[in-house]
């Protein structure tokens, strides 16, 4: 604790004083400190921190461990069509479990998801698929990085459902077959890949190895930070000091 006094007043001090930083404190000082991996049209992933990107892309694949994420799918609606070089914003609505419009969203659809018209196939951009689309967020540790960092990783529509093969997966599935096989998301390195094969951009999720001691221990600090859950939700609050391409996608 610095030697520094701060306060205007002297006299007894708590012991609380004499902790480290708060769970309200860390919370607080993430809103500035946001770290994510983003995925790219040209298959790349790109390591963005704080608006700015860290290093040289990756292409084609990296491993990482899935440290925590929602129960169940979250649903994103946007009011306007897409537009690639709009400033990005929040949603109009979203739902972070994928039941019901989360109460700070600014323009709600409907009371709830199941019988939202815009969660109707036909009711997207041209007649095609439903305008309420399906988004997974999840916090990841790197494989290689020591510094117990967590990226947010948003696992885009079209990689979430489907069957896969052999130990390949899209994510739904792939989740489903670590649990099946006796092993959890958050105790395995995992490959996340784009999927050559596709016409668009799509990932897939392969299971490359069980997590050592140290990287276990890791992950188990990474979740005892409330920092991390922050990383894996949707909320207004997410936009309180952080650059505006870090909170959603462009549309006008």
């Amino acid at each position: 604790m610095s030697n520094i006094t701060i306060f205007k007043q002297s006299g007894a001090v708590s012991t609380a004083a004499k902790r480290e930083l708060s769970d309200l404190a860390k919370s607080l000082a993430s809103a500035n400190n946001t770290r994510r991996i983003q995925t790219n049209t040209n298959g790349t992933f790109k390591r963005i921190v704080n608006g700015e990107q860290i290093g040289k892309a990756i292409r084609g694949e990296f491993n990482a461990i899935i440290v925590d994420a929602l129960p169940k799918v979250s649903r994103v609606f946007y009011a306007g069509k897409y537009d690639p070089d709009a400033k990005p914003t929040l949603p109009d609505c979203w739902s972070n479990l994928g039941d019901k419009p989360e109460a700070s969203a600014g323009n709600p659809q409907a009371s709830n998801c199941a019988s939202c018209p815009k969660n109707v196939v036909g009711s997207g951009e041209n007649g095609k698929g439903s305008a309420c689309r399906f988004q997974r967020r999840v916090a990841l540790l790197i494989e290689g990085d020591d510094s117990g960092d967590v990226y947010q990783f948003n696992v885009p529509a079209k990689s979430l459902f489907g069957k896969g093969s052999g130990n390949v997966h899209p994510f739904e599935s792939y989740v489903k077959f670590l649990i099946a096989n006796g092993e959890s998301p958050d105790t395995v390195v995992t490959n996340i890949a784009y999927n050559l094969d596709a016409e668009t951009m799509e990932l897939q999720f392969t299971p490359m190895r069980g997590t050592t001691d140290a990287e276990y221990e890791m992950v188990q600090e990474a979740r005892r930070d409330p920092a991390t859950r922050q990383l894996i939700v949707l909320t207004v609050a997410a936009a309180d000091g952080v650059k505006s391409e870090e909170i959603g996608r462009a549309h006008v």
